[in-house]
């Protein structure tokens, strides 16, 4: 038989199965199903990325878990504007994958927005692709100063606090603690954006209070044995090993220090609650800046910590944190402006309207510079024995700034900014 002729027998067959399903179709209207239909349509569609692999795959895994948790509750509460909304999360991996599956996002998922990221060389990527498209992104996890200084635009928001904030707020706890005038310091770097920038603002301000430099190392983010750094510290000789690490590197990092036995203070401008617990209070040592920790006495993070351990079996980190607040923090916006229009939701926010993120003073976007101005904490290890839980080991500090401070007393200030919208 040839093809013409299999085609024309064929052909009723067909058309008879068109109209069978055309009368489903009808069917279907008849008995309701469009309204399914349309409310999927109309849900509001929010990009999400995150690293899930590499280095900081860990942290990625905690934010996923943060953000869904909002989400569910977002909804549950009636939505947005009484619209649900409709999560698409993916794994960033890396600079070119997050900006390429952002542009994704924006110009075929048509998502009314984006959030998230850690990686601050891909929140830099996302960040391009977003004033490029001229949509908005909140970065969630990333701190590079550079982020919101040099390379700023109108376009992006950023949750978490920035090196500059870090740096002084763990500087406050060395200063206390006699650990920066007259000290030898011995400085290890991650070897991409993040790590840099935080180099670059602990040494200005250890050299500023009057420490000096003996030793200085950059690793790439994909080392796991840190021997032959350690082997260089101990030749060195420093009375302070300050890290400059990222992800999981600093688990690794203050596990195998402790190994060695090494008698310097050791002290770190970046360590995840979720990394500390990792390395474990045996290993652990010095003293670490935070921006959110899970013994802060307020209702909101009471409530949220009691949620997290009913729905996950475990205490939330600062990412579960940061993106749970993120994304609630959008649904409280776009509900106080009742639009999900990009231009309205950034002029909403430059009028530097206040949120509930769980700690004892409420926060604020910046208006110049988009930065969630916010309460920082450092912490230390507690005594053995004064502990039962894996995760109870931290001692956290009181909030940074004093409740009679301003939020913006740790932060960059316009004049010191590169920050030009």
């Amino acid at each position: 038989m040839s093809n013409d002729q299999q085609d024309r027998k064929t052909a009723p067959q067909s058309t008879g199965r068109r109209k069978v399903l055309q009368a489903g179709a009808a069917g279907a209207l008849a008995l309701g199903f469009p309204a399914i239909v349309r409310a999927q349509s109309d849900k509001i569609k929010i990009g999400h990325l995150t690293p899930l692999t590499g280095f900081l795959g860990a942290l990625g895994g905690w934010a996923v878990q943060g953000i869904r948790m909002a989400e569910e509750e977002i909804n549950a509460a009636g939505g947005i504007m009484g619209r649900q909304i409709e999560l698409i999360s993916e794994d960033s991996v890396n600079p070119t994958t997050a900006a390429t599956k952002a542009q994704r996002m924006y110009e075929q998922e048509r998502v009314a927005l984006l959030l998230g990221e850690i990686n601050s060389a891909s929140a830099k990527t996302i960040m391009q692709v977003a004033a490029r498209n001229k949509r908005f992104f909140l970065s969630t996890g990333a701190r590079s100063d550079v982020l919101r200084g040099a390379n700023c635009n109108r376009f992006t928001f950023h949750m978490d606090i920035p090196v500059t904030v870090m740096v002084n707020a763990e500087g406050q706890g060395l200063l206390r603690d006699n650990l920066v005038k007259g000290r030898k310091v011995f400085y290890l770097t991650s070897d991409y954006l993040f790590g840099h920038d935080l180099a670059k603002a602990a040494k200005h301000f250890m050299a500023e209070h009057g420490a000096t430099t003996v030793g200085d190392e950059l690793c790439a983010t994909d080392v796991t044995d840190f021997s032959p750094y350690l082997l260089k510290i101990r030749q060195a000789k420093p009375t302070l090993v300050a890290t400059n690490l990222g992800g999981n590197q600093v688990t690794n990092f203050v596990k195998q220090y402790a190994e060695f036995g090494l008698p310097y203070a050791v002290a770190g401008f970046n360590l995840n609650t979720a990394d500390a617990w990792a390395a474990g209070p045996g290993n652990l040592s010095g003293i670490w800046p935070t921006v959110w920790h899970q013994d802060i006495d307020t209702p909101g993070t009471k409530a949220f910590v009691a949620a997290f351990r009913k729905k996950y079996g475990k205490t939330p980190e600062n990412h579960a944190w940061i993106e749970y607040v993120s994304l609630k923090v959008l649904a409280q916006a776009m509900n106080e402006i009742k639009s999900t229009d990009n231009g309205k939701l950034i002029a909403h926010l430059e009028k530097q309207p206040q949120f509930d993120l769980l700690k004892t003073r409420k926060g604020y976007f910046r208006s110049w510079d988009h930065q969630m101005q916010q309460e920082a904490y450092t912490f230390t290890v507690k005594p053995a024995g004064t502990y039962k839980e894996a995760w109870d080991f931290l001692q956290f500090s009181a909030a940074i700034p004093r409740p009679d401070q301003p939020l913006e007393l740790l932060a960059p200030t316009r004049a010191q900014s590169e920050c030009k919208m």
